[in-house]
């Protein structure tokens, strides 16, 4: 079992900047890969940015060149946006995939809020 929390959503004028955290604890060691999705109302959940055990990356073509994903040795992820638009307005999930045998494991985070204001 993995649980995330998140925090450092908030409301923020077109332009600006915000961090997301991320807090993983329980297997954490047993997490391949770990990411930030988002979901906006009325439509679907959204891959934003992942990355792996090994540091490997990628991105939304939509977020790429202004977010930053990225983690440290204590399970903390963390997603630095930059240049934020109106559109990024969304509930910001994180995630950790667990790849098992013969079943992968998705674990969700609570979400958290971000305004992007124009």
């Amino acid at each position: 079992q993995v649980q995330l929390v998140e925090s450092g959503g908030g409301l923020v004028q077109a332009g600006g900047s915000l961090l997301l955290s991320c807090a993983a604890s329980g297997s954490i060691l047993s997490i391949n890969v770990m990411g930030w999705y988002r979901q906006a109302p009325g439509k679907q959940r959204e891959l934003v940015a992942t990355i792996t055990s090994g540091g490997a990356t990628e991105y939304a073509a939509s977020v790429k060149g202004r977010f930053t994903i990225s983690k440290n040795a204590k399970s903390m992820l963390y997603l630095q946006m930059s240049s934020l638009k109106p559109e990024d307005t969304s509930v910001y999930f994180c995630n950790a995939l667990v790849v098992g045998r013969g079943a992968d494991y998705n674990y969700w985070g609570q979400g958290t809020q971000v305004t992007v204001s124009s």
